[in-house]
């Protein structure tokens, strides 16, 4: 789609949108936005005046006035990203169609022609398959600040205009002209702000709303890697396991949130089982719907239909439910089985025929085989066949679980769990008081007993973990293991916060159970000095004889979590993300020397503070020898709408994943970056050094409160969750997602750039080291990521916009240091990333990136002023005695600027 077409596509919805504001608001009302909307544009390109006319205008509005206004721009916002999604599938169409016989760029067959290439040897090839696995786990982090009912009305507008672009009859264009002006209306009609807070179980229907898209692309990836395997390699190399799987912290991620209790955690998993079986029921429909082929036409295969005798004869009911099917129709038979057992499946044991259900994905998979097998001896099997390989990996992919849901924790709170319960078991008389030396010894010794004392002696945080692990053995022994993910440790700091998990799992472990196994429990390792100290904790884990045992039993596979986002806010940008650099080939190195193999489990978020950036660049970025192609990355808030909603989009997004992960494995160790180490070393202590410089100046906590609308997104009903570990406290204690949000909000995204112009500031003024520096970025893909999602952010960013939020502090002198700082780093640093890109003005290199965020800007800028206004307003007034509908109002910018974003926390 040429631009030309977008803004023909946009003038159109602009236009509806415009016709639908003049009905429900009014003349008057709309001539008020067309004022703005043309003041915002005068005031982008110079015209005098125009800054102090828009701001006088916003001043003079009425609450009224001002709501319409903010529902305006915002659903201006929301068709402008539908239009350009809409164009980035075309452009990825296009891509196909002019590459085409050879593959398009970034895709499965290019990463796979690429090994080829570079004689990958087929036996090569396998390892790295036989190791690919892309875990992708949903989180419910409070980000995703547009409500599902208006997702859903920009869904169906898009697929609307899909059939407008089509040759329509005129009648029909028509019709689908009135549709897209329906569902406009519809979307103005309805609430941006969800009225309260959704419960954790809307959390997990609302962020697997995606889960059809999934079901329907992670095949079809698939099958795109097994024919690119088949024309590079033939026979010689196959893909064995699911490449694509999912988790889910939603509805058991507990750390600091009161709602996710054992109750809420047991009721998630039986959710997930429900809708994975309901998908499955659904395949097996459309199978026996397809496959009406009969004896009468052709012999079938003996084992299928020795199957079919079997089950009849142990289950002799099923002669019954088979006789209104032609008996010439066997497969059509064993799928009518097949969904019997999977109906049996969904109901409690108690109520199951016995022996009915299946006990694992593996058992519906070997029914299904006997299936695909039997119409493969068929004469022209292999037209058919990939409708059962389709259903094959979705059992793969998604077993009976859907995603398999990971629990976390806070150190801190099993830390107390477990001294409570050493001193009222009498095992301890004073843990609080043991050394970790100790402390491991304690737990080692009394690791495996059982509670000897009525529970309702015990606090109600006990009784809830007790509570919470006895779930977890009781979903291990119902729907297997498999249906549980990680078991995260958040603010691991020591070795015996990870024999803790153990300890408390054999606590309650069934009388009579034989299994000696654990779920996999995963440190996660947060700020800067947590992921400094990993390669200790690491070895110390490895050293305690019961916890090394277990990771035998596991196959020697370590799981260890990186957190982008405590460790940004900790460190700064620059810091954090050499100090996750580091940690990961200092964690590897500590594994091999135990014997043990790591998967790195990244907790990036959305935004370019918390880690985001395109996944594929970052894991292209990954220090080298660190990847062997199995990797999980968490997908949060407004990232699964964006990524997810569009079929196009999704699928291109899991095909990067794809491409990426084989290029990444695939590669060999560079070792020649190692020489950048110690540069590396210096500038990011120069930078942490000007971002704690920041932090810590007296009056920063709360310059940050008043200049950004931190206090109204921390009340924001956008998530389950509280936006802080504890009430109260300091910068320390609130999360970093409102940290990152606030300072999205407005427009001073130094999460993702603070720093950086200080560290490499003076480097870029010297011609010899500039030289190096662009040798690095050309050459080390870890830089180049670090410097591309460090001009993103500063091309996002907009300093006179943050100005306005900076004149909101009540003490103007005593901001302006803040002020200057941010001022002069965002221009030092914009100069370090034009330096090292050789470019004149950031996104030089991305024109169709610089454009789009040109025009939004446009219509954000009112959003900002307006909710400038609305905080000052809001200045007037003690928190508690803020008028209701200047609350409200406020909201609804932050979701309207969020929109043009694109971004939140």
């Amino acid at each position: 789609m040429k631009d030309a077409e977008v803004r023909q596509e946009l003038g159109f919805l602009g236009a509806e949108l415009g016709d639908t504001i003049r009905e429900f608001a009014g003349e008057p009302t709309y001539e008020i936005v067309e004022q703005l909307r043309r003041a915002a544009w005068d005031r982008r390109i110079g015209v005098e005046s125009a800054d102090e006319q828009i701001k006088a205008l916003i001043a003079s509005l009425d609450d009224e006035q001002i709501r319409v206004v903010i529902r305006a721009f915002t659903i201006l916002l929301d068709l402008f990203n539908l239009v350009e999604d809409r164009r980035r599938v075309r452009v990825l169409g296009e891509r196909a169609k002019q590459a085409y016989p050879n593959p398009r760029a970034e895709s499965i067959r290019a990463a796979v022609a690429e090994l080829k290439a570079r004689e990958t040897s087929p036996a090569e090839v396998q390892s790295i398959l036989d190791a690919l696995h892309v875990d992708l786990v949903f989180t419910a982090h409070p980000t995703e600040a547009k409500r599902r009912s208006v997702r859903s009305k920009l869904r169906v507008i898009r697929q609307l205009l899909e059939e407008y672009d089509s040759d329509q009859l005129p009648e029909d264009r028509d019709r689908t002209e009135h549709l897209i002006r329906t569902e406009i209306a519809k979307l103005w009609q309805t609430d941006f702000i969800r009225p309260w807070r959704p419960s954790v179980m809307q959390e997990v229907a609302r962020g697997l709303s995606i889960k059809p898209v999934l079901w329907n692309e992670v095949p079809k990836v698939n099958e795109e890697l097994r024919r690119a395997l088949q024309e590079s390699f033939g026979d010689e190399v196959r893909l064995n396991g699911p490449s694509i799987t999912f988790g889910s912290w939603i509805g058991g991620d507990r750390d600091g949130h009161p709602g996710v209790t054992a109750e809420v955690t047991e009721e998630t998993f039986a959710w997930l089982r429900r809708e994975a079986i309901t998908f499955h029921l659904q395949a097996c429909e459309r199978l026996f719907d397809s496959l009406s082929i009969s004896t009468r036409q052709v012999s079938i295969d003996q084992r299928l239909t020795t199957a079919i005798d079997e089950a009849i004869a142990r289950w002799p009911h099923l002669e019954e439910r088979l006789a209104s099917l032609p008996p010439s129709e066997w497969f059509r038979r064993w799928l009518s089985i097949i969904h019997w057992k999977l109906e049996q499946t969904q109901l409690p044991s108690e109520s199951a025929t016995a022996g009915a259900a299946y006990g694992s994905a593996g058992q519906l998979a070997e029914d299904v085989a006997i299936l695909t097998e039997s119409i493969q001896s068929l004469s022209g099997g292999k037209y058919v066949t990939r409708e059962l390989e389709r259903w094959q990996t979705q059992i793969k992919s998604f077993g009976l679980h859907l995603a398999r849901l990971d629990v976390r924790q806070s150190a801190n709170i099993y830390k107390d769990v477990v001294n409570e319960l050493l001193r009222t078991c009498d095992w301890h008389s004073d843990p609080e008081s043991l050394s970790e030396t100790d402390r491991i010894e304690v737990l080692s010794e009394t690791l495996g007993r059982r509670l000897p004392t009525d529970e309702g002696d015990f606090s109600s945080m006990v009784c809830e973990t007790l509570a919470l692990f006895r779930t977890l053995h009781r979903v291990a022994a119902e729907y297997t293991t498999a249906a549980i993910g990680a078991h995260v440790i958040s603010m691991t700091s020591a070795p015996s916060d990870v024999l803790t998990v153990l300890w408390l799992w054999e606590l309650v472990k069934p009388e009579g159970s034989n299994d000696d196994g654990c779920i996999p429990v995963v440190p996660l390792l947060e700020t800067i000095d947590d992921l400094t100290a990993g390669p200790s904790i690491l070895a110390g884990m490895c050293a305690i004889p019961a916890y090394r045992d277990l990771l035998r039993r596991q196959g020697d596979q370590q799981m260890i979590m990186l957190g982008y986002s405590d460790s940004t806010k900790d460190g700064g940008y620059l810091s954090a993300c050499w100090a996750l650099h580091q940690a990961q080939q200092a964690l590897v190195d500590t594994a091999g020397q135990h014997g043990i193999e790591l998967t790195f489990f990244h907790g990036r978020g959305g935004s370019l503070g918390r880690g985001g950036g395109p996944a594929a660049r970052g894991i292209l970025s990954l220090p080298r020898g660190t990847f062997h192609g199995s990797l999980r990355l968490t997908e949060q808030g407004e990232v699964l709408a964006d990524r997810y909603d569009d079929p196009a989009i999704a699928h291109r997004h899991l095909e990067q994943l794809i491409w990426s992960s084989l290029l990444a494995a695939g590669s060999t160790i560079n070792a020649d970056s190692q020489r950048w180490y110690a540069k590396m070393d210096e500038v990011a202590k120069v930078s942490l050094a000007k971002y704690r410089e920041l932090l810590e100046q007296p009056g920063f906590v709360q310059f940050f409160r008043s200049v950004t609308p931190i206090a109204e997104i921390e009340q924001l009903p956008i998530g389950s969750r509280p936006s802080r570990r504890k009430s109260g406290g300091g910068l320390s204690d609130l999360r970093a997602i409102p940290w990152v949000f606030s300072w999205t909000q407005s427009r001073c995204l130094i999460p993702a750039w603070y720093g950086l112009g200080t560290a490499l500031g003076t480097a870029v003024q010297d011609e010899q080291q500039l030289a190096e520096l662009r040798t690095m970025y050309d050459r080390w893909p870890f830089f180049r990521a670090l410097i591309d999602n460090a001009e993103l952010a500063l091309a996002k960013s907009d300093l006179e916009i943050a100005n306005e939020y900076a004149s909101l502090a009540a003490d103007q002198e005593s901001s302006q240091p803040f002020r200057s700082l941010i001022a002069s780093q965002y221009r030092e640093s914009c100069q370090v990333v034009l330096a090292l890109t050789g470019q004149a003005e950031l996104l030089d290199g991305t024109p169709w990136l610089k454009e789009s965020i040109r025009v939004r800007n446009r219509f954000i800028d009112p959003l900002n002023l307006i909710q400038v206004e609305l905080l000052r307003r809001g200045q007037a007034y003690a928190a508690e005695e803020t008028p209701i509908e200047l609350r409200h109002l406020t909201r609804l910018s932050i979701n309207g600027i969020a929109a043009g974003m694109r971004t939140s926390g």
